[in-house]
């Protein structure tokens, strides 16, 4: 899930170094952080959030063999 975020984030923003993701996994959930640079937020943010929205939906939608729900929260 770590590489498909990666991916998807990378051809957003310009600072493809600033990208930092991380995980927390609790009983019956795991929650990936996603962190870029401050210029490079509102490019993974986008409009009204609708690239954000977007970047859930993929991660939710994706296969996930422990059947755990997906959440994707954006750090700044």
């Amino acid at each position: 899930m770590k590489d498909l975020l990666y991916h998807i984030v990378s051809n957003l923003v310009i600072n493809t170094e600033a990208i930092e993701i991380t995980e927390e996994e609790k009983d019956r959930e795991i929650t990936y952080f996603l962190k870029v640079a401050n210029e490079d937020l509102g490019r993974v943010i986008g409009k009204r959030g609708r690239i954000a929205n977007s970047i859930r939906t993929i991660a939710r939608a994706s296969k996930n063999e422990s059947g755990k729900n997906i959440f994707v929260e954006i750090v700044d």
